[in-house]
């Protein structure tokens, strides 16, 4: 796990993309290791997570497909129940960052409204697994693929 943690040096705030949420709950065999981290440290007091209402719209629809209520409960306690985790409405500041971060870098809306979200909460890095952000350089973007441990 040295890859996580020196990418991690020196972040205080974190945004986060939705896959990272779902594969630390949903126990991915390849990424929850490297998110699992992420949230350790966010649970000890020493990271915060950033993200915004989308996050909790695109976790939620498969459970609610397969009516998995536990499931949903469970992205909603640690999305709305945890003091290190904070959910930023998409609102018109944010929908404005998200236009100049999609013009700028030609981005789809939802990667943009993360972004932005996580620009407005002053994340020092933004963690997804989509490398095509890697090209967004107005904060750090930290790519769980990149980050995983080859045995």
């Amino acid at each position: 796990m040295t890859k996580i943690h020196a990418a991690l040096e020196g972040v205080q705030r974190i945004g986060i993309d939705t896959a990272p949420l779902i594969y630390f709950l949903e126990r991915h065999p390849d990424f929850s290791p490297v998110a699992r981290v992420v949230f350790e440290r966010a649970e000890a007091g020493e990271l915060e997570i950033a993200t915004s209402t989308l996050t909790l719209t695109e976790v939620l629809t498969l459970p609610f497909q397969q009516q998995a209520e536990a499931l949903a409960e469970s992205y909603r306690a640690i999305l709305l129940g945890t003091p290190y985790t904070h959910v930023f409405a998409v609102d018109t500041e944010i929908a404005e960052r998200a236009a100049r971060l999609r013009a700028k870098y030609r981005l789809k809306t939802p990667d943009a409204i993360q972004l932005a979200a996580s620009l407005q909460a002053g994340c020092d890095a933004f963690l997804t697994n989509d490398r095509n952000l890697r090209r967004v350089e107005d904060l750090s973007v930290l790519v769980l693929m990149d980050l995983v441990e080859t045995r």
